[in-house]
């Protein structure tokens, strides 16, 4: 990672306190940017701080509550008043708790409890803080938001509806937010991750359906956190400075390909 990359910028990262939110800070950090470290989860956000911290960089944790607007408005405040500007913000937080995606089942069983709640926090908990951060990042002569979307966003799947139901509706607010701030020199983008492995999906998938996606993965191995990482700090930084309003789809290959394509290739052997 080129450390000076990203030099002199501020980024914000929600979710980050573990998995894929907590690759993508310390990547950040890497290139050279100060790191809030915005997660519900204080006790992880913290702990990857002060690891930041203790290898040079500069960061700091702040506890956010996406269903609270007033958590929302805090961090933009506490970010400006440590360090004065917004360049990069992360929209990587979503809830993936167990219980909820449990919950997240057939349509004709789903309760509007858990809908609502997919909905609350993933996209009307990224819209409150593309709201109260990108005006900063406006003040400061512009910026790069990065969403986390996800590869279901894209297909039809028989898990989950209103978690990949919200994440869409993430890609057409990404796409909003380009179009009403690219003249004010700030980029939005999307992140569509494939089946990346974290801990939390190893607790919440089986090791056979694991095995079942990598072999519908077009490359040889399933994803990881790093791979989302890299593709963050690229949209944050000046090699991505013509990119703008675009859904990219980080996941191997997964959705380039007919749905029977991974077993024609395992039975080539």
């Amino acid at each position: 990672m080129d450390s000076k990359k990203l030099e002199g910028r501020v980024a914000i990262v929600s979710g980050s306190g573990a998995n894929i939110g907590e690759a993508c800070a310390r990547a950040l950090a890497a290139a050279g940017a100060k790191v809030v470290l915005a997660d519900i989860n204080i006790d992880g956000a913290t702990k990857v701080a002060k690891d930041i911290c203790d290898n040079g960089g500069d960061a700091f944790a702040y506890r956010l509550d996406l269903v609270d607007e007033e958590s929302i408005r805090g961090l933009a405040a506490a970010v400006v008043e440590r360090y004065g500007r917004i360049d990069i913000l992360h929209n990587n937080a979503a809830d993936t708790r167990i219980a909820q995606m449990a919950a997240d089942g057939p349509i004709a069983e789903l309760t509007a409890e858990v809908w609502d709640r997919a909905y609350t926090v993933n996209t009307r908990g990224t819209m409150l803080m593309i709201k109260h951060c990108v005006p900063v990042m406006v003040k400061g002569g512009g910026g790069s938001v990065i969403n986390t979307s996800s590869g279901t966003s894209i297909l039809g799947d028989v898990f989950n509806p209103a978690y990949s139901s919200s994440k869409a509706a993430i890609n057409s607010l990404t796409r909003n937010v380009a179009a009403q701030f690219g003249k004010q020199n700030v980029r939005c983008n999307a992140i569509l991750p494939g089946m990346i492995v974290t801990p939390l999906a190893r607790e919440m998938l089986p090791e056979a359906t694991l095995e079942m996606l990598e072999r519908h993965t077009l490359l040889p191995r399933l994803g990881r956190p790093d791979d989302i990482a890299g593709a963050v700090v690229f949209l944050a930084s000046d090699d991505a400075s013509f990119v703008t309003g675009q859904l990219f789809s980080v996941d191997g290959g997964i959705t380039t390909h007919q749905p029977f394509v991974g077993e024609v290739l395992a039975q080539m052997g």
